[in-house]
């Protein structure tokens, strides 16, 4: 593709590598390698479209390969989607609204496929069973969910689920709308009867919220209340622990930059998405303040390699050579968050308790088996006594805690000191223990 192929979704052969990546050989060596330090590869597809050149472009098997194929055989201007997602849930969508949105060309260099035509879905099956199986894959992230036809994705998704039962499949469903996150997942009791076999969704709503929450100021109904309340919506959807839940991704501004390059809010932001329940996804280069702030929505600069054993690398961050203290004091601070949560049960999981934000402070609470975790987000600048009577229900009186981040203790009594802005973890297990 001489263009629109940077991102990976305008293939050419569903079969190949990108030989700017390399062979079959080097992934089937990546695979085996990961499996052996007990990592598993998600592989990153799309169902929805392929590349323009795309061999089969050339002499389409079927009249009806790809959607609006007379007007591209024809040479007549393609007819692009409409991006109007809410179509597929809609009550009240017109055909001619629902039709432009999942037979629309993404761009017009992606022809959209026609998963209606059974030999096409056959081979979007197959060939997603036959990547598994190759590269012993630990699960599929699926680009672009709501375009296809949505009664082919709950085939794809159900073959593979009937194939592999422990597999795990997210669908990008790119709304803050939680509704709309919420119909694709497997389990909803959708108005329809539409049933998706798809394990997870992303969490775009959550994304935002957590953005908007810690960015925006304190009000009525700005700051760490726009967090709550998206939380608080998670009655909406069947199962908010299989949820996938995270700060950016390949396709926004890295995290830094969203949060004004100001560490304390990514600390804050990465405290609360590693206690909620969710699956956490974190993207590269997080852990070192990687950054697009002079170019935003510059995908170059949001998929920049990670420094270190490159050619000509003069920074590496997987020895610290290089990195600011800032970097390196973020690497090791999001070092901690992880591992703590590796070994928390009640964040696994525990149930959850949280307190309306109140004068620039939100209290979350996890609890499992004696085990209790306590976040306390702090936007307050100045020294801050924080009263403890209102979380008496928690009953932590009395308790000592040690904070996760530098395993001081404490003493849950009637008040709290604060000394700055920032995440407060505390946990009444001592180093997990």
């Amino acid at each position: 593709m001489p263009q629109q192929s940077y991102h990976g979704y305008a293939m050419t052969n569903f079969y190949e590598v990108d030989p700017r990546f390399g062979s079959l050989e080097a992934y089937l060596t990546l695979a085996k390698e990961a499996q052996k330090r007990g990592i598993k590869l998600i592989m990153d597809q799309v169902a929805n479209h392929c590349g323009l050149n795309h061999w089969w472009m050339k002499d389409l098997p079927f009249s009806n390969w790809v959607n609006y194929q007379d007007r591209f055989t024809s040479g007549q201007p393609i007819i692009n989607s409409n991006h109007r997602r809410t179509t597929n849930q809609d009550l009240y969508a017109s055909r001619y609204d629902q039709e432009r949105m999942n037979q629309g060309w993404f761009v017009k260099e992606m022809p959209d496929l026609n998963q209606r035509n059974p030999f096409l879905a056959n081979y979007l099956i197959q060939n997603s069973i036959w990547w598994i199986e190759m590269l012993q894959l630990g699960g599929i992230r699926q680009d672009t969910y709501p375009y296809p036809d949505k009664v082919f994705m709950q085939q794809w998704a159900g073959a593979i689920m009937r194939e592999y039962p422990n597999f795990s499949i997210v669908g990008e469903e790119w709304s803050y709308n939680p509704l709309l996150i919420a119909y694709w997942q497997q389990g909803q009791n959708n108005n329809d009867g539409y049933s998706s076999n798809l394990t997870h969704s992303m969490d775009f709503a959550l994304q935002k919220a957590i953005q908007d929450g810690l960015t925006n100021e304190e009000s009525w109904g700005t700051g760490l209340i726009e967090i709550y309340e998206a939380i608080a919506n998670d009655f909406a959807y069947a199962d908010p622990n299989r949820l996938l839940a995270f700060l950016d991704n390949h396709d926004m501004d890295r995290a830094f930059t969203q949060y004004k390059e100001q560490p304390k809010l990514l600390e804050m932001a990465l405290a609360t998405l590693l206690v909620l329940p969710r699956v956490p996804q974190i993207y590269y280069g997080t852990e070192i303040l990687m950054e697009n702030t002079a170019t935003p929505h510059d995908h170059g600069r949001i998929r920049t390699d990670f420094p270190g054993g490159w050619k000509g690398d003069s920074i590496n961050a997987f020895n610290g050579h290089g990195l600011k203290q800032t970097q390196l004091e973020m690497q090791t601070t999001l070092a901690k968050l992880l591992h703590y949560r590796k070994g928390s049960q009640a964040i696994q999981k525990g149930n959850m308790i949280h307190f309306a934000p109140h004068d620039g402070i939100y209290l979350l609470y996890r609890n499992y088996k004696g085990e209790s975790v306590v976040l306390i987000l702090n936007k307050n600048k100045k020294e801050t006594t924080l009263d403890l009577k209102r979380f008496d229900e928690l009953k932590l009186q009395g308790k000592a805690l040690w904070n996760v981040m530098n395993q001081t203790k404490i003493v849950w009594k009637d008040t709290l000191q604060l000394n700055q802005s920032g995440a407060y973890l505390f946990s009444t297990m001592k180093n997990n223990q």
